[in-house]
């Protein structure tokens, strides 16, 4: 079914980079942006299920999935049949102006298979950090609270919200205040001394209360709560089986959302469509991007329909000063 299927990988046939690839480099240098992050001298030329091929015909296997994209592998034969008859009949539209009906189509898709029994809508992005721009809006929106909590070690993208709320690395932050206020962080758990069973004693949930809800962030004006189900760039760590259904039970008290960034973990990457299926747990919000389209640029929020109820025009009165 793929091109390479046929061949033994990895096939490393010149130095790395290769002639082609060299030259590439240099002229990368001159006009691209210095602010990408390149690990390593790759330059792709072929993907193909697992596979990459680079501009010396060099073959790779591709451990990362193009950074947690390509669910159905480099340029599945029916995702790029799908392209191209998309592309024939039209490129563009805007579904923020007018109807399209694969925009509902997806849309209910996702609806009916997002996690819990309460009905869903879908608001539609262009990528993960999209994604959690528009949750951090509808959450202030819905609840008509400032405040939001956030984790250690969690990286939610790298625009001004998605970067305000991530606790990972200083590299995303340094030199790019004032962030956006109001966010706080805490520790993310990574281990569940009570054995995976702490819904009545999580410690997690002793930090916020005990920690910035007494001290820094009065909970009655916390919108939301963003938590990944298993944090990527902090180290690849699943929250403690206890730990999420426990931090549901916390929102739930003071009237807070759950908002659970599926962006990496979605899309069946983890043998469920959504991680947080795994802990029973029906988030308010989810974000999703990167295998969702496998490839091209998509990103949704998935949310509760009795959440999702900004209208076209922001025209109601608010009590907390939100523009």
């Amino acid at each position: 079914m793929f091109q390479f299927d046929h061949l033994t990988v990895p096939d490393i046939r010149t130095p790395l980079p290769g002639p082609n690839g060299a030259e590439m480099l240099a002229r990368d240098k001159l006009y691209v942006s210095p602010s990408y992050t390149p690990m390593y001298p790759l330059f792709v030329d072929v993907g193909s299920g697992s596979v990459i091929r680079d501009v010396d015909g060099n073959l790779f296997l591709d451990f990362t999935a193009g950074i947690a994209v390509t669910n159905t592998g480099h340029c599945h034969p029916e995702v790029v049949a799908a392209i191209q008859d998309q592309a024939a009949k039209l490129l563009h539209m805007s579904g923020t102006d007018f109807y399209y009906r694969p925009q509902i189509d997806l849309a209910e898709k996702l609806a009916k298979i997002a996690p819990g029994p309460s009905p869903k809508k879908v608001f539609f992005a262009n990528s993960g950090a999209e994604a959690i721009e528009g949750a951090l809006k509808l959450a202030r929106w819905h609840t008509e609270r400032n405040r939001v909590v956030a984790f250690f070690g969690a990286f939610h993208g790298r625009t001004y919200g998605a970067m305000s709320l991530s606790g990972s690395k200083l590299v995303h932050r340094r030199g790019f205040s004032p962030l956006v206020p109001d966010i706080h962080h805490v520790d993310f758990p990574r281990a569940c001394p009570e054995g995976g069973t702490c819904a009545d004693k999580c410690r997690l949930i002793a930090n916020v209360e005990d920690t910035i809800f007494k001290r820094t962030c009065p909970p009655e004006e916390v919108a939301a709560i963003f938590v990944e189900p298993i944090q990527g760039e902090g180290g690849y760590h699943p929250i403690p089986q206890g730990c999420l259904p426990a931090l549901r039970a916390l929102c739930d008290k003071h009237g807070i959302l759950l908002v659970v960034d599926e962006v990496q973990s979605g899309m069946g990457r983890t043998g469920k469509m959504f991680a947080v299926e795994h802990y029973g747990v029906e988030p308010d919000i989810i974000c999703s991007a990167k295998g969702i389209a496998s490839g091209m640029p998509l990103g949704a929020i998935i949310a509760k329909a009795e959440v999702m109820d900004w209208p076209p025009v922001a025209t109601r009165a608010r009590s907390v000063g939100i523009p």
